[in-house]
């Protein structure tokens, strides 16, 4: 990683083959950006992984990852406002995070220029829902950029930064999960490196009010609406629309993004091509572009991922302008649905345009053959965790999972959480759940990383309100899994924070300790009154890595000796993927995934679970 982070701060650089997300630093390091922030997700972490490979004191820019989303575009904010070029990034639903002070970030002069980079998730690949961002920018009247792919993702940040330091504005860059991790070659520019001012421009008496509250909100929204229109006329200036010219009076394509990288796969099988609109601003759109396309064409289809927000507003357009060109948007309601990949723009081509397009051979793969349940890693603390807390559990009691890692004990053989909204909600819905129930125990569960980004409040609510559950506060040491960022709980401990906000009962377990965290979580239960379980064991995936960095072995994996009696314990009910059924219904061990952690010898009623050589090298459970 380290010779990445050389490669990025290099005065010249050519071309090189990077993915979206890396594309991006190297546009941040050359148009000066001077503060980043973030908090961690699905599908931009490899965005600070390439920022984290170039040593620290070689940093052109301020980097922090943030407590939460919010908190990440209120800095990047502060920044802007006195005079820093700034850029903050975050997934699809990190936005619902940040809304509170991202809706309001237009109606304010950014006098440094400010990036919000947005990794949404069609497919909902790593996310809850799919939801569609270009509803948050319309909502909140802020331009959107839209690559696709690594090239432009390079091209559209600067290009990004050069239009908002022109409006003052925040500027959206639009990033889809395959755009972000893409990988192609990428032209660069130069990267002058320049010193970071230190004299603080914030200063409401030249640049406006502030303060957007009761009659002062009024002329700053209409500064936002005058700013938007002034968007299209700068980005017609930056040569950020395609139009390619098929020669084809009669039918049209308008599309932006990856779909459009689908679109020109698929029209190669066409017998008569349609000319194609690809937008790089889906919003606000370019009126005068998209009138003289529909003047131009008899029929038009528009292809977008999910909703179907630019075929509303270029159908509005067409009656506006008395356009009688027929306008077919989405028809399906699969076209609402999922990436658009070449296979479904070829589906949506073939049913609007059946006579035209030739049938492809695409291969076709029985994807139930080859289908692999997600699954916790081995030795992760979470499973040996789920192991022993469903022991203490009864079917009628009712546990409440959050996101993490720990999000996967909802899958077999632990089914432990049966409900999930958001970042942080498991402890206010526990409340709820818990409020007339005198007969069913309620378990909430929160990873530590959550725990700081959007946990306390529900925690402080149940004091506050004497809800009584358990909270079960899963603690692995980092922002496990997006990539092992850091996170609050580097420096602050989560029991002082709950003895500081006055929980009164606190036990504290390391989750290899099975049946002592079993014994735990039932005293717990039966407690009357709000209660929390820290259980605590360190990734193991990332503390492994750290070990083979400083060439440790930890520990001695293990065997199945003679003892077995197959009672499958080790695989049915804790189920580490090392263990594995022979075709004689003995069960192996697979040495490529055993990580020698131990944690499931405890497992086995009858002990057949043994280390494979009788050499000690180091317990982790002692680390």
């Amino acid at each position: 990683m380290k010779k990445l982070g050389n490669l990025l701060i290099q005065p010249s650089l050519d071309s090189e083959i990077v993915i979206g997300n890396t594309a991006l630093v190297r546009a941040m390091i050359e148009s000066g950006v001077e503060v980043v922030t973030t908090y961690p997700g699905s599908p931009t972490p490899e965005i600070a992984a390439a920022i984290n490979s170039i040593d620290r004191d070689k940093l052109p820019f301020y980097f922090e990852f943030s407590v939460n989303e919010k908190v990440a575009t209120e800095v990047a904010f502060g920044a802007s406002i006195n005079g820093h070029l700034s850029c903050v990034f975050f997934k699809s639903v990190g936005l619902n995070v940040a809304a509170d002070s991202f809706v309001q970030l237009p109606l304010l002069e950014l006098i440094g220029g400010m990036v919000i980079i947005l990794g949404d998730d069609p497919g909902a690949n790593s996310s809850q829902n799919e939801q569609d961002n270009l509803h948050f920018a319309k909502m909140s009247y802020m331009p959107v950029l839209e690559p696709c792919n690594p090239q432009e993702s390079y091209e559209f940040f600067l290009k990004a930064v050069k239009l908002s330091k022109q409006l003052n504005s925040p500027v959206i860059l639009r990033m889809t999960t395959h755009v972000c991790h893409a990988k192609e070659k990428v032209f660069f520019g130069e990267y002058k490196k320049k010193a970071i001012s230190s004299n603080p421009e914030f200063s409401p008496e030249i640049y406006g009010n502030y303060i957007p509250i009761t009659s002062k909100v009024f002329p700053l929204k209409k500064k936002a609406l005058k700013k938007l229109e002034k968007t299209v006329t700068l980005v017609d200036e930056m040569n950020i629309n395609k139009y390619i010219n098929n020669k084809n009076s009669d039918l049209g394509i308008i599309c932006f993004g990856l779909p459009y990288l689908s679109v020109l796969e698929e029209i190669d099988e066409m017998e008569e091509k349609p000319d194609i609109l690809k937008l790089g601003m889906p919003y606000p759109l370019p009126d005068k572009l998209i009138t003289d396309f529909l003047k131009s064409h008899s029929e038009i289809k528009i292809i977008e991922e999910l909703d179907n927000i630019i075929e509303k507003d270029i159908k509005a357009i067409a009656f506006d302008e008395k356009i009688n060109s027929s306008i077919i948007g989405k028809k399906d309601l699969e076209d609402w649905i999922g990436e658009y990949t070449p296979e479904k723009v070829e589906g949506i081509l073939k049913r609007t345009w059946p006579d035209l397009l030739i049938t492809k051979q695409h291969k076709k793969i029985d994807l139930k053959k080859y289908e692999r349940p997600a699954q916790m890693c081995p030795g992760c603390g979470h499973r040996s965790a789920f192991y022993a807390i469903k022991k203490a559990l009864k079917n009628e009691d009712i546990t409440v999972a959050d996101i993490g890692c720990h999000t996967l004990g909802f899958l077999k053989p632990y089914e432990i959480g049966q409900v999930l909204l958001c970042m942080g909600h498991s402890n206010g819905t526990a409340s709820g759940l818990g409020l007339f129930n005198n007969t069913r125990k309620v378990i909430a569960f929160l990873g530590d990383s959550t725990f700081f980004h959007a946990g306390i409040p529900g925690i402080v609510n149940s004091i506050y309100n004497n809800h009584k559950h358990t909270l079960i506060v899963m603690e692995n040491g980092t922002t496990a899994m997006t990539g092992h960022q850091e996170h609050a709980g580097d420096k602050i401990p989560i029991r002082k924070v709950l003895e500081g906000l006055g929980v009164e009962n606190i036990y504290e377990i390391d989750t290899y300790r099975q049946k002592e965290l079993t014994e735990t979580v039932k005293k717990a239960i039966d407690t009357d009154s709000f209660n929390v379980i820290i259980a605590r064991h360190p990734c193991m995936l990332k503390f492994m890595k750290i070990q083979r960095r400083k060439n440790r072995t930890i520990s001695t994996q293990v065997k199945i000796g003679e003892k077995c009696v197959p009672h499958f314990e080790c695989i049915s009910n804790f189920a580490c993927p090392s263990f594995q059924i022979s075709e004689n219904d003995q069960v192996t061990v697979n040495e490529e995934l055993c990580i020698g952690d131990r944690s499931c010898m405890q497992t086995c009623p009858v002990s057949a679970i043994v280390p494979a050589t009788s050499q000690k090298r180091g317990n982790i459970d002692e680390k």
